[in-house]
């Protein structure tokens, strides 16, 4: 099997040696295993931990429950049969002229014991190691490590004996033995592995050169040199990735893209139509995207708030400047019912505005149009028709969006709503999209704050703009666990529900299935996931999930929901019926709706009080977070209930206890990102980058991540196409094939 170019290889006349070359068969087969096809993958792999010897101490300072090393000699060796099973028991003792230890080892087979024997001679000098005990008041280490000193065959000398030794994952047939054999024998060959960062670069931060901490990795002779060889590969990670979002940046200041510098007449005649004030921070924020979509280089922002913050009036404003700058902004939505819901609120906001074509359309006014993959065909040709000819200013639609049929006639501006959805791939399909060869500003939304640590590693190549406060007119909402074991619980949680529908409001169940067999909700319309659940990691010991159709018939069964008009929701049903779905419950023509995680983000029913998340320790801090946003955001203040049928005092439901004790998105997402690591923060779709964060740890290593920026700025500015760096072009290839085999390098 031919060999994969390692990450950062130099092209040379033989290059790096092929581990074909230097590992037996089984133990190459491990490591492909473990994900390394080459020698610089191979030894980027760190141990799992290391077993290190304790401290050296005389027998005579042992005490029980210690853990401890010694130098000793062997002065007597015994055997007797065990009692009550085959085997037999070896007793050793030692002695360091201070003291004697007693060392036991339980053996089952004879050879085992021979084994022991031809190396526990009387007189050899041994390195043992061990947790010390008690055996009828005489102290003992039963089955201790040991290590033969001396310079004879198979024997080390102390300072061998006291290296920390390393513990590998394993994979096939391969035990830690030939393991540790696979690595050491790698390690000969380390030389030939380039470094990835600059001499420079590691010079300026006192970071040892790679072969240096590759051998402190794997070899190291004290603890000490364990943690300098970790950090070469953290800096040189973070290094790679900033190297990646620098290369982005560079490639869009020498592209070319529509400066959207119209201050009307549409969003002049928007201001004076909004039923509400905008925060300050909307407009602050709102400023200073109008300032970055006026240049002529693509623009690139991250726009994060809190649920509920008011992104989408921001999102509308731009937009609009779009527009009036005589180009088309289109709108992506990862769902259809989320793409409906918006195209439905920028038609409610913009009213005659956006009604062009229409009698009461207003004389300045532009088409909002939407397409999804489910509409009929006479309304998508309809769609498309505008869309091409540019009659429609603003589209809103869901992936439908990226296919080859759908050509704009000047697209100028993107807005890509929960951006944790989609792809590189799917942002790089749509600036394709620009009018004349530009490439068209790009913007996207989420209601999953990002701490400024991971958006540093993960989304490198926005600007981060965040919205902090939410408009006033949203009443809000508090959150309760529900834990089933008290069913007095459970029936105060029904009966609050039936009192907010009674009060003439709306309810939400969520299940995490659509059928309790196993159903995940693939939604046929959209073509994409609803959003599953984020699980913990023993998923499998949680009680089975309640599904959609079954929870719905429960409830219409259940005496205190009698009379209240119950309706269902889930990615399996056809578009219209989703929509009619959601105008019901709106219009007030059903009372509670059970759905999947569908409505988990933009779902805007300003009359839904009430919200019950069923199994609720199956769903993740940003999903129980953008789940309960669903309710309170109008006048009414919203109730959200964490139902679970795990034991109280359990880490799951102490973890639902402190999601349901804050509010604050930004708290929730630090509370996340150190619970389950930056991968389910950010979302599995974003950039892929952060899928293979190895060494990384972005809460630990912020400042070496800002340290990493700067200098992947310097050296990308002086050698954009990095051809003085080949190692480090290599790495930043192979980084992007790891994440997405879909990115190109920029």
């Amino acid at each position: 099997m031919t060999e994969r170019p390692a990450a950062g290889a130099v092209p040379s006349t033989r290059g790096p040696v092929a581990l074909g070359e230097i590992l037996s068969a089984p133990e190459l087969a491990a490591v492909r295993k473990l994900g390394a096809h080459d020698l610089g993958e191979m030894l980027r792999i760190p141990p799992r931990r290391y077993v290190v010897p304790g401290p050296l101490r005389t027998l005579q300072e042992l005490h029980e429950g210690e853990e401890i090393s010694a130098v000793v000699t062997v002065e007597g060796v015994r055997e007797r049969s065990m009692r009550n099973r085959p085997g037999s028991i070896l007793l050793v003792t030692v002695g360091d002229g201070t003291d004697q230890l007693t060392l036991t080892f339980f053996l089952a087979r004879p050879h085992l014991v021979q084994w022991h024997r031809t190396r526990l001679v009387l007189g050899a000098r041994i390195r043992v190691s061990g947790t010390v005990g008690l055996h009828r008041e005489e102290r003992q280490i039963v089955h201790p490590d040991y290590l033969v000193l001396g310079d004879g065959e198979g024997e080390v000398t102390l300072a061998e004996a006291m290296r920390p030794l390393p513990v590998y994952p394993l994979r096939g047939s391969v035990k830690l033995k030939g393991m540790r054999h696979a690595f050491a024998s790698a390690l000969e060959h380390v030389e030939e592995v380039p470094d990835v960062v600059p001499a420079e670069v590691l010079a300026a931060r006192h970071l040892s050169p790679l072969p240096v901490a590759l051998r402190g990795i794997h070899a190291p002779s004290t603890e000490q040199e364990i943690a300098p060889g970790m950090g070469h590969l953290a800096f040189e990670e973070a290094f790679v990735l900033q190297t990646i979002f620098a290369q982005r940046r560079a490639a869009d200041e020498l592209t070319a893209a529509p400066a959207l510098r119209a201050d009307g007449p549409l969003q002049v005649l928007l201001e004076g139509r909004l039923p509400f004030t905008p925060t300050a921070g909307q407009d602050e924020v709102g400023s200073r995207i109008a300032e970055l979509v006026s240049r002529d280089t693509p623009t690139s922002v991250l726009l994060q708030g809190d649920v509920g913050s008011g992104k989408t009036l921001v999102a509308l404003r731009a937009m609009l400047r779009a527009v009036d700058s005589g180009y088309q902004a289109a709108l992506l939505a990862p769902t259809e019912v989320l793409a409906e819901q918006h195209a439905r609120t920028i038609g409610d906001l913009l009213g005659g505005l956006g009604r062009a074509g229409r009698l009461d359309a207003e004389p300045e006014a532009t088409a909002v149009r939407l397409l999804t993959g489910s509409q009929r065909v006479q309304d998508r040709r309809e769609t498309l028709l505008d869309v091409t000819s540019g009659a429609a200013g603003i589209v809103v639609g869901t992936h439908a969006l990226l296919t080859e049929s759908v050509e704009f006639a000047a697209l100028g501006l993107v807005v890509i709503d929960e951006q944790h959805r989609f792809g590189v791939d799917h942002r790089r399909r749509l600036r394709s999209r620009g009018a004349e060869g530009t490439s068209p500003h790009v913007i996207v939304m989420t209601a999953t704050p990002i701490p400024r640590s991971a958006a540093l590693a993960v989304v490198g190549d926005l600007d981060v703009l965040t919205l902090h406060e939410s408009p006033a007119r949203r009443a809000g909402v508090v959150s309760h666990v529900v834990p089933e074991q008290s069913q007095v619980w459970v029936r105060r949680m029904w009966q609050r529900v039936r009192e907010e529908i009674d009060a003439g409001h709306r309810a939400f169940v969520v299940c995490a299935r659509i059928d309790e067999d196993g159903g995940t909700g693939r939604s046929e319309g959209s073509g994409l996931q609803d959003a599953g659940p984020e699980p913990p990691e023993d998923r499998d010991l949680l009680p089975a999930p309640r599904g959609v159709e079954q929870t719905a018939a429960a409830l219409r069964a259940d005496p205190v929901l009698a009379g209240v008009r119950i309706g269902t929701l889930h990615g399996r049903m056809p578009g219209p019926e989703k929509q009619r779905a959601m105008e019901q419950l709106a219009a007030g023509e059903l009372d509670l709706l059970v759905a999947t995680t569908v409505i988990e983000v933009g779902v805007d029913v300003p009359d839904a009080t009430a919200l019950v998340v069923l199994d609720a320790e199956r769903f993740g801090v940003s999903q129980l977070h953008q789940l309960r946003g669903r309710v309170g955001r109008g006048e009414h203040p919203g109730i959200a209930f964490f139902d679970t049928r795990l034991t109280p005092g359990t880490e799951p439901v102490e973890h639902l206890t402190r999601v349901a004790a804050t509010t604050d998105g930004f708290a929730l997402a630090q509370l996340d990102l150190e619970r389950r690591g930056v991968g389910d923060l950010v979302g599995t779709e974003q950039s892929g980058l952060h899928r293979t964060l190895r060494h990384l740890d972005v809460l630990r290593d912020v400042r070496m991540i800002e340290d990493a920026r700067t200098a992947a700025l310097a050296v990308v500015a002086a050698d954009p196409d990095l051809d003085r760096h080949p190692a480090l072009a290599a790495a930043v290839d192979r980084r992007l094939q790891d994440a997405d085999p879909d990115v190109e390098r920029s």
